[in-house]
């Protein structure tokens, strides 16, 4: 399974911007997919997630409320909604996947990972 992150860019404070996530293979919808961001010297820092069937996605304490995800198991994508941008969501954003279905909130919980997308956001 190959996953391609794409829609990262530099925004203003306060903005929005909206990343998707491709993936290959058939398998994509049984797959837990979730989003982290990292950042250089820190540890992989959870986004949000989502089950197979898309329902109750749950999301990190830093970004409730402001970040959405959703998932199109027809099209094989994942995006991430980001609204209200703040300098400190500054990041390298990746897809993950988990081919148990479980998922969680914790980088090696996951099989897979995309190369990963910049996201600057300007104060």
């Amino acid at each position: 399974v190959q996953l391609q992150a794409s829609g990262g860019g530099l925004v203003q404070a306060g903005g929005s911007l909206r990343l998707s996530c491709a993936a290959s293979g058939r398998a994509f919808s049984i797959y837990f997919m979730g989003w982290f961001r990292q950042v250089p010297g820190k540890e992989r820092e959870f986004v949000a997630g989502i089950g197979r069937s898309g329902g109750t996605p749950y999301y990190g304490d830093s970004v409730k409320g402001r970040f959405t995800t959703s998932r199109d198991n027809a099209k094989k994508t994942v995006d991430l909604q980001m609204n209200s941008l703040k300098p400190e969501d500054t990041a390298v954003y990746y897809c993950a996947g988990d081919r148990t279905g479980i998922g969680g909130r914790v980088p090696n919980e996951y099989d897979f990972w995309g190369q990963g997308t910049q996201v600057t956001v300007s104060s």
